[in-house]
C-alpha cells in the first residue's frame, strides 16, 4: 500500500460479525462483502482479517477513493446501501469505521 497523496481518502471498518467463526454464514457475508470492490470509484480493496489479541474485532476492510466526491458516490450507491441496509446492520455485532486523508 503506497502513502495517500493529497485529495485521497481511506475509508476502513473493523468489525465482529454476530455468525460463529469459520460458519457457512460468516464466509458468506465476507463474498458479499467484497463485491463492493466493483462500485465505481472503490480503490485498493481489501478484507482483512484481525490478527492482534488487543482487540475485539474479528475482520477489516479497507479501500480507497480519489476524493471526496468518489467516496461520497460510494456511500451513496444502490449496492452499498442495499449491502449496509439488509446485511451489515442485521449481520455485524460491533463496528468502528475510520476514514484518513493525508495531512
Amino acid at each position: 500500500m503506497t502513502d495517500l497523496t493529497a485529495g485521497r481518502i481511506r475509508h476502513t471498518v473493523v468489525f465482529t460479525l454476530s455468525h460463529p467463526e469459520g460458519s457457512p454464514a460468516e464466509a458468506d457475508f465476507l463474498a458479499t462483502a467484497r463485491a463492493l470492490a466493483a462500485i465505481p470509484g472503490v480503490e485498493e480493496f481489501q478484507v482483512l482479517r484481525e490478527t492482534s489479541p488487543k482487540n475485539g474485532y474479528r475482520f477489516g476492510i479497507s479501500m480507497e477513493f480519489a476524493g471526496p466526491s468518489a467516496y461520497a458516490a460510494y456511500n451513496e450507491h444502490p449496492y452499498h446501501v442495499r449491502f449496509v441496509n439488509e446485511r451489515w446492520l442485521a449481520e455485524v455485532a460491533d463496528f468502528l469505521e475510520v476514514d484518513y486523508e493525508p495531512f
